[in-house]
C-alpha cells in the first residue's frame, strides 16, 4: 500500500496514477506560507461552489505548520479528516470528496462536499396509500437514513456503514434499535456483507439474493419496502434494516409471509376494516393462483365440481375450439404475461394504446375466431386482478400459477393437492435468520395472532411479536 509522501509531486503523480479519468481534475496552487499545494476532485460529484469558498480560499489564506490536523482545523467544513494511504484518498475522490495535498505533509486532507445527483423525495410508486405517510426512499443512501432519523429521534437508533462491491464501492447502511433489535441479525448481516466479494452492488436485490440461506428458493427471505414509516416500524418491532445506495428499496430481516398481507394503511382506519382488507388479500392471493388450475381440471377430469347449468355454459362456449383446455388456459395466460411485460417496457402513451389493442383486438378477435373461449379470457383477467392485490409476492405467485395449471392439466385435482402439499412443506421449513417464515400461524403463537391476518385494537398491540425474537418485550404500557 502507497503512502503519501512529503514531497508533493511525487505524491501527486501516484494519486494521478491510482486516478486516470478526465472528469478527475487536479488543481494547483500556492498556500498562504508560499508553498505548493493542490486539490484533486471529481467534476461531476463535488460541489465546486463549496470547494471554492470553504476549502480553497482558506487554503490560500493558510499560514499554519504543514500539519494535517492544523489545516483541518483551518477549514470551515463540517466533515473534515485526514489519511495518509493513497488508496483511500483515491476512494474518497471517486466519491466526490476533494483531497487537499501540501507540500511537507505526509497526509492528505478529505473534505465533504460532495454533491451527488438525487432524485426528490416523494411517494413510491410501489407502496400506494390513501391514508398515511406519502414519504418513499430515493437512491441516495444519506437521503434515506435522514428519512428514518427524522421518525426515530433517539439515541438507541444504531447506524453502521459498509462498503460492498470492489468497484461499485456501495454504501450500505445496517439500521437497528439498541436493546430491541433481534439478537444475532445484525451481526450476521453485517459479517456476511464484509465477507462479499462482488464487482458491483447495482440494487438491494442483488444483496437480498447474498444474504439469503436457500440462494434458488422461490419464496423471498427478507422483508422489502420503499417506505421509511414502514422500515421505521419494523424497526421497533425489533428486526434489522439494510439501506443500500443508489436503490430505494430497503429491506427488513427476519421476514415473515404474512407482512405482504398487511398494508401502511391498515393502521390508519379502524382494526375492522383493516381485517377485512387482510382476508380479501389473502382470498383474492389464492382466487388467483388455484381458479385457473381447478377451470382447466374440472373440464379434463372433475366436471362435477361446477353446478350444472356452469358446467353447461362452458361445454357450449368450448365446443368447437381447437385446443385442450389446458392448452388454451397456458396460451391466455402467457398471453396476459407478454402483454404486461410489453406495456411496462413500452414508453407510457405507447403503452395505453397497447393495452386497447390487447383488450380489444386481440381478446375479443380471438373469441370471435374461435382460438379461445369467454370463459378462459374472463379467468384469466379475473387471476390477474387477484395478483396484484398483494404486490410484493407478484414474482413468486405468478410462477405458482403457471405450475399449479401444469399439475391440473397434468393428473387433475390429484395434481393441485400434491403441489400445494409440496408448496406448504417448503413453505413451513422455510426460516428467516433463525425465525420461520410461516409465524405465527407455524409454530403457533397466540400473541402474535393480533396483529397477523387479524387486526386488533392499539391497545392490544403492548407487546412486541414474540416470534421476532426481540429482548424488549413491551413497546407501549
Amino acid at each position: 500500500m502507497e503512502y503519501v509522501s512529503k514531497d508533493l509531486t511525487k505524491t501527486r503523480e501516484a494519486l494521478r496514477a491510482l486516478l486516470p479519468a478526465q472528469d478527475i481534475l487536479c488543481t494547483a496552487l500556492t498556500d498562504g506560507a508560499g508553498r505548493q499545494a493542490c486539490c484533486f476532485f471529481a467534476d461531476a460529484v463535488t460541489d465546486k461552489d463549496l470547494l471554492g469558498e470553504q476549502v480553497l480560499r482558506p487554503l490560500l489564506a493558510y499560514r499554519g505548520a504543514a500539519e494535517g490536523a492544523l489545516l483541518t482545523a483551518a477549514l470551515p467544513v463540517p466533515e473534515v479528516r485526514v489519511a495518509n494511504a493513497l488508496s483511500v484518498l483515491a476512494e474518497e475522490v471517486l466519491a466526490g470528496n476533494p483531497v487537499l495535498l501540501l507540500e511537507g505533509m505526509a497526509e492528505g486532507v478529505i473534505a465533504g462536499t460532495k454533491k451527488v445527483p438525487a432524485r426528490a423525495v416523494a411517494e413510491p410508486p410501489t407502496d400506494v396509500a390513501t391514508k398515511g405517510p406519502r414519504e418513499g426512499f430515493t437512491e441516495d443512501v444519506k437521503t434515506n437514513t435522514a428519512l428514518v432519523r427524522k421518525r426515530l429521534k433517539t439515541g438507541e437508533l444504531e447506524i453502521e456503514f459498509l462498503t460492498v462491491g470492489k468497484r461499485s464501492r456501495t454504501a450500505v447502511a445496517v439500521c437497528s434499535l439498541k436493546g430491541i433489535s433481534a439478537a444475532g441479525v445484525k451481526e450476521r448481516i453485517v459479517q456476511t456483507l464484509s465477507a462479499v466479494s462482488i464487482d458491483t452492488v447495482p440494487d438491494a436485490s442483488f444483496l437480498a439474493r447474498l444474504l439469503s440461506d436457500r440462494k434458488h428458493a422461490l419464496l423471498k427471505q427478507l422483508g422489502t419496502t420503499e417506505k421509511p414509516d414502514i422500515f421505521c416500524a419494523k424497526l421497533a418491532e425489533g428486526r434489522v434494516g439494510v439501506l443500500t445506495d443508489g436503490s430505494p428499496v430497503a429491506l427488513t430481516a427476519p421476514y415473515l409471509v404474512v407482512e405482504d398481507l398487511q398494508s401502511a394503511e391498515d393502521y390508519f382506519v379502524p382494526a375492522a376494516r383493516a381485517t377485512f382488507t387482510r382476508l380479501l388479500r389473502l382470498f383474492a392471493l389464492l382466487f388467483a393462483v388455484y381458479l385457473p388450475a381447478f377451470y382447466v381440471a374440472s373440464q379434463l377430469y372433475k366436471l362435477q365440481l361446477l353446478p350444472v347449468k356452469l358446467a353447461l355454459t362452458i361445454a357450449g362456449s368450448i365446443r368447437d375450439l381447437p385446443l385442450s383446455p389446458s392448452m388454451e388456459m397456458l396460451l391466455v395466460l402467457l398471453l396476459l404475461e407478454i402483454l404486461n411485460e410489453a406495456s411496462i417496457r413500452m414508453p407510457k402513451y405507447v403503452g395505453m394504446a397497447l393495452s386497447v389493442v390487447g383488450a380489444l383486438v386481440l381478446g375479443e378477435t380471438a373469441v370471435s375466431a374461435g382460438f379461445v373461449s369467454t370463459p378462459a379470457i374472463i379467468i384469466v383477467a379475473l387471476s390477474g386482478i387477484g395478483l396484484y392485490t398483494v404486490p410484493n409476492l407478484i414474482e413468486q405467485t405468478s410462477v405458482l400459477r403457471l405450475v399449479m395449471l401444469l399439475a391440473a392439466g397434468s393428473i387433475g385435482t390429484y395434481g393441485i393437492l400434491l403441489l400445494t402439499a409440496l408448496s406448504l412443506m417448503r413453505l413451513l421449513s422455510a426460516e428467516s435468520f433463525g425465525v420461520p417464515v410461516a409465524a405465527p400461524f407455524a409454530p403457533f403463537v397466540r400473541q402474535d395472532l393480533k396483529d397477523a391476518l387479524l387486526k386488533s385494537d392499539l391497545y392490544a398491540l403492548g407487546m412486541r411479536p414474540r416470534c421476532i425474537g426481540s429482548p424488549n418485550k413491551r413497546r407501549m404500557k
